[in-house]
């Protein structure tokens, strides 16, 4: 689907850091590990759920 190279992302990581500054980055890395942890346990659960109704 989207095929996303060493070179592309090179140059996203550029972008991202011209966008938001260098002290922003951690910050940011932070809050989208948190939400992507969140949303895996919202698929844990729902798995769970999924399969005790079963």
């Amino acid at each position: 689907m989207f095929n996303i190279g060493f070179p592309e992302l090179i140059i996203i990581l550029i972008i991202v850091l011209l966008v938001f500054g260098a002290a922003r980055l951690p910050e940011i890395a932070r809050s989208l590990g948190k939400a992507i942890n969140e949303f895996k346990k919202a698929m844990k659960e729902d798995d769970s759920q999924s399969s005790k109704k079963e």
